[in-house]
């Protein structure tokens, strides 16, 4: 649905990927997603954990610009080394950048707390600070959407 918003907005499409390819895995997704998209179509930037940053750089009243992932990105912050020390700082960054954001901006994100609690300790931090960091960022933004089996429900703001 993001890339669809993307390409009929009639703006330049932007794409901050978080994703990491650390594996054979990983590497293949990556792989799949660029060929899924014309990159000619795009501008890409990857960045896995100053989001922020590349948003406020990215972000233009001209751009469409997708973030995918948010989980991905998350994940990238809670596993880094220094991630103790950077994630609060990251987390508020990214939180008062989207309310100042000149264009039009899609957060991807997966939904993680309709499951089971995850049994680690590292598993449940993830879930936690996923589901506290999307309640933040839907009240700041004007328009949430849950996607399930790729049908849009509308949970906050107008429908278009």
């Amino acid at each position: 649905m993001a890339a669809q918003l993307a390409r009929g907005s009639g703006l330049n499409a932007w794409l901050i990927a978080t994703a990491r390819a650390e594996d054979a895995e990983m590497a293949a997704r990556i792989a799949r997603h660029r060929t899924e998209r014309s990159e000619a179509a795009w501008q890409v930037v990857e960045e896995p954990v100053r989001l922020a940053h590349a948003l406020l750089a990215c972000s233009r009243r001209d751009r469409f610009v997708v973030v995918d992932c948010l989980t991905l990105w998350l994940t990238n912050l809670l596993l880094d080394p220094d991630g103790e020390q950077r994630f609060p700082g990251e987390r508020q960054a990214l939180l008062d950048a989207v309310s100042h954001l000149p264009g039009p901006v899609v957060l991807v994100s997966n939904e993680t707390g309709l499951g089971v609690v995850p049994m680690g300790a590292i598993a449940r931090r993830f879930v936690d600070e996923s589901g506290w960091l999307h309640q933040e960022l839907a009240r700041r933004c004007d328009r949430v959407t849950l996607m399930v089996a790729g049908l849009p429900f509308n949970l906050k703001g107008a429908v278009s």
